[in-house]
């Protein structure tokens, strides 16, 4: 758009020098003003074929030679806390919008010490054009929904195996301890659990619960069984066949339940089986955020403990207290999300989206909500169906197409050009193959390009200034698509079948350079998203 408006701003200063110019004789004598108009006419449409050619070479040109923010020479530092604090005005408004907040976290990442406060913002819990009055409002009902989320959680387990599962717990903990059982631990867990994190309900309580996003179109499954023989994430990389994230429950239809009582015997089942997977998941979740996370790394075990009881947690004991309790925090958030979206409910590999957010936000509500955010666009990779993933892969499948054809080739002489073997790196978003700040980076820069694309930044202000190639949905599957193409020549040269495409993008993790692969990713959406997107 920015490049039609210069051609309409130089057509028009065209048209005023012929006016100006040759008005005189143009206007004299009869049929001179016809004689103008087709003056104009001429001038007009030649001075906007040459500028339209101008425009094409230029931004060519330019494209070709546009840095990244992430380059290093353009690369800047992490948004700090004076930064951001100096981006509010005195009511608590963004400035501009949230324009350059956006670019400064899109350029340089968060400082760690700010991630909490700015997330919110990022994941659409917060809008952009909120002020701190408008903030405070919403953060009281969201605490609200989700209580009642938690509540309904606790309703919903009593009518299943979780009764069962807590008074297991609950004697574990008093042979830890070596004392006879506590009877009454279970009524302090009740009074001394903070509302905001694991919330106990009251047993007469009926209040329903909010469902924003979820969908409501028919899903169906057929059922699968889960071992507790396998390692976290396995799942995520089966056969091309069943290529399924999880397990999921069968069911024919899940309506949102928003504010109506869950008597179906189907959603209680269904709810029960994500229950089980959860706690499997859970306690076997990776541990690389305990030093990014000092605070919750010093909880004690007696609250550890506490928390674990109150969401049915169990076989824990050879954990530390930390671990303990984070898996019961993954518990406590997953379990209302389930109820939240229970299109997607839960399936292996949201606890691994979950859990750097819970590192990072202490507030279980807080948590959730920013979790809700993420799964926004995240929740697509967990559909029966498996559209959204198709759809990515497809995705991924046309970039390296576009950007490198011998490689392209070299994929469907071993019928990989599904690019099946980068499927848990579209699940996962990165998580696997990428350290813990590594992740928190890619994912902030992710964040930051939807927010902007929600906010509708993109089209007008940095469409102008980053030479029509405004934020994308789609970054992930741009750094899967530059990751994959650093290979190239070792992916021709080496591997003669899909399964070894596999091993190597599996062993990825830890060697992979962030600013690299997103300065890659950069030069891809600039060349290609116009024939992708």
């Amino acid at each position: 758009m920015w490049a039609w408006s210069w051609v309409e701003r130089g057509i028009g200063n065209l048209v005023g020098s012929a006016a100006g110019d040759g008005g005189a004789w143009i206007w004299g004598g009869p049929g001179g003003g016809e004689r103008w108009h087709e003056g104009v006419v001429v001038v007009g449409v030649t001075a906007m074929a040459g500028l339209a050619l101008a425009a094409t070479l230029v931004i060519s040109s330019r494209r070709g030679s546009l840095r990244s923010p992430w380059s290093r020479r353009k690369r800047k530092h992490a948004l700090t806390k004076q930064q951001w604090n100096n981006f509010f005005t005195s009511d608590g408004k963004l400035r501009d919008g949230g324009v350059k907040f956006l670019k400064k976290v899109r350029s340089g990442g968060i400082d760690p010490s700010i991630r909490a406060e700015v997330w919110p913002f990022l994941l659409g819990v917060y809008d952009l054009k909120s002020s701190k009055v408008d903030r405070k409002a919403i953060q009281a009902q969201k605490r609200k929904e989700y209580e009642k989320l938690r509540r309904r959680c606790r309703q919903m387990g009593r009518d299943s195996v979780c009764s069962e599962e807590v008074f297991s717990a609950r004697e574990s903990l008093s042979t830890e301890r070596g004392s006879p059982r506590d009877d009454t631990l279970e009524q302090r867990v009740l009074e001394e659990t903070p509302a905001s994190g694991l919330v106990i309900p009251d047993e007469d309580d009926k209040s329903g619960i909010t469902h924003a996003d979820a969908s409501a179109e028919d899903t169906e499954s057929s059922e699968s069984e889960y071992s507790t023989d396998e390692e976290p994430g396995s799942i995520l990389m089966s056969s091309r066949a069943d290529g399924c994230i999880g397990t999921y429950p069968k069911h024919t239809k899940i309506d949102s339940v928003m504010g109506e009582d869950i008597k179906s015997d189907r959603k209680a089942e269904d709810f029960a089986t994500w229950q089980r997977i959860m706690r499997l998941d859970a306690i076997r979740a990776n541990a690389d955020w305990i030093m990014y996370s000092p605070a919750q790394a010093a909880v004690s075990k007696d609250k550890a403990f506490k928390s674990a009881i109150a969401v049915g947690l169990k076989d824990y004991d050879h954990l530390e207290p930390c671990r303990v309790c984070h898996a019961a925090r993954l518990v406590a958030v997953l379990e209302a999300y389930a109820l939240y979206d229970p299109e997607i409910g839960y399936c292996q590999g949201m606890s691994d989206l979950l859990s750097p957010i819970l590192a990072i936000v202490e507030e279980d509500h807080v948590a959730f909500w920013c979790f809700v955010g993420f799964m926004r666009k995240a929740r697509h990779n967990f559909r029966l169906d498996e559209v959204g993933i198709k759809r990515q892969l497809n995705i991924v499948s046309k970039i390296i197409k576009s950007k490198d054809s011998h490689l392209y080739r070299h994929l469907e002489k071993l019928q990989a050009e599904d690019c099946f073997f980068v499927y848990r790196m579209v699940v996962v978003m990165f998580r696997r193959e990428l350290t813990f700040e590594q992740t928190l980076c890619l994912w902030e820069v992710m964040w930051a390009d939807q927010a902007a694309v929600r906010a509708g930044i993109g089209k007008s202000v940095w469409g102008r200034i980053r030479l029509r190639v405004p934020p994308t949905d789609d970054l992930l599957l741009y750094a899967i698509a530059a990751s994959v193409l650093q290979r190239r020549k070792l992916i021709i040269e080496r591997y003669s079948s899909m399964d070894e495409i596999i091993r190597e993008c599996n062993s990825m993790a830890g060697q992979l350079d962030i600013w690299k692969l997103l300065d890659d990713a950069h030069d891809l959406v600039v060349t290609l998203h116009d024939k992708i997107e």
